[in-house]
């Protein structure tokens, strides 16, 4: 079936369906990484966008279950150079097209994604649609222009959890990424997590420190949390533009007049940014991939990191009392914060990859070593 993938400024890309027929619309955004596409598919971060791999064959080994990020797949749409029919791999428990078209993703396949990549990063992402089937270009491209925009939109609302839930899955045990120090607790350090639309690796990093994760709905108040006496408070990654979360914001604010050990990753980094008193942008075109370099100003060491966002904190807006912990070496964008008085921090990047590299796991023990100071009821000092 012949699929036409249309942009707001115009341009129409012809290809093949890859996936479910129909239409979908939202903002068409690229991802760089050379793997890991299921875990990009089934990140809550990419709601409402359709996404590029600029990697130029995708699906060859298949999909896994095991390997998915949330419980299904979470893009609008999804945009290939050359799909693999074959899935080359004992894991797999199905091919892409299987995948995407049995959970209703239109997709294409068949264009120059490079062409189209060069086209988002020169003009800045934008919106798209894809249809599949006897399309009009002509429509396809008003149906762009006609599409809601990222920006001002409260994507969270669509991606968070019902119900509040205790995480028990511990298939992050035993750590396969670094050597754990000894550790001075003597129970499993409580965290208390808001789900902005979390990444399943987050829960089983915390779980691989032996931590226990209380997992709540995004608009959960911050009292509520607070009332489970938690060692820690977790603000997970999410879609779209932080602006419009003034819930979570407020709930920020209340949490870290609390004084209770706080970490934040992606939109929680710029949710904590905002509750400080800094103000986030829209970025051109984002960063999304697995090999973005991010120095730490506190010991001049790089970390090649995996990234997911197409919103950032502006510098300028940063007050004194926090400071900048990381910043970005493609373009100095702000990769990290931390308070100066108060037991919080946060970083932009995904420390618990999947996919990407595994350089930032540091920060998962950071956290613990800050939670462990502020309980020293849950310690045993020697």
């Amino acid at each position: 079936m012949k699929a036409l993938l249309a942009l707001e400024n115009g341009r129409c890309y012809r290809g093949e369906s890859a996936g479910a027929p129909g239409q979908t619309q939202g903002e068409v955004v690229f991802n760089t990484n050379l793997t890991g596409y299921q875990e990009v598919l089934t990140d809550p971060s990419y709601f409402g966008q359709i996404v590029t791999m600029t990697c130029p064959q995708i699906g060859n080994y298949g999909v896994v279950a095991e390997d998915a990020e949330s419980q299904k797949p979470q893009v609008a749409g999804f945009v290939v150079r050359e799909e693999s029919s074959i899935a080359s791999n004992w894991r797999a428990s199905g091919t892409l097209r299987d995948y995407l078209e049995t959970n209703g993703i239109v997709a294409i396949s068949g264009i120059d994604t490079r062409a189209l990549t060069r086209v988002l990063r020169t003009r800045g992402v934008m919106r798209g649609v894809i249809g599949t089937g006897a399309v009009e270009p002509e429509e396809l491209v008003e149906a762009a222009r006609q599409a809601p925009t990222i920006e001002g939109s409260d994507l969270v609302r669509e991606v968070t959890c019902a119900e509040p839930f205790e995480w028990t899955d511990r298939t992050g045990d035993p750590d396969e990424f670094a050597v754990q120090p000894v550790r001075r607790a003597t129970r499993p350090l409580h965290i208390a997590a808001y789900d902005f639309g979390m990444k399943r690796n987050i829960l089983r990093r915390f779980t691989a420190h032996d931590c226990r994760v209380s997992v709540f709905p995004a608009q959960t108040p911050a009292q509520e949390l607070l009332a489970t006496k938690p060692d820690g408070v977790f603000l997970s990654n999410g879609p779209g533009d932080p602006s419009p979360l003034d819930y979570a914001v407020t709930n920020a604010r209340t949490v870290i007049d609390a004084g209770v050990p706080t970490f934040g990753i992606c939109l929680g980094h710029q949710v904590l940014g905002l509750a400080m008193g800094g103000r986030t942008y829209k970025l051109k075109f984002g960063h999304r991939g697995g090999n973005h370099p991010v120095k730490h100003l506190a010991t001049d060491r790089v970390e090649i990191t995996s990234q997911n966002h197409g919103f950032a904190i502006d510098p300028e807006s940063v007050p004194d009392d926090v400071e900048i912990t990381h910043i970005n070496l493609y373009d100095g964008t702000v990769e990290g914060l931390r308070h100066r008085t108060h037991p919080v921090f946060c970083v932009q990047y995904h420390p618990e990859a999947s996919p990407g590299p595994h350089d930032a796991d540091y920060l998962f023990s950071s956290f613990l070593d800050e939670m462990e100071q502020q309980a020293p009821a849950a310690t045993d000092h020697p």
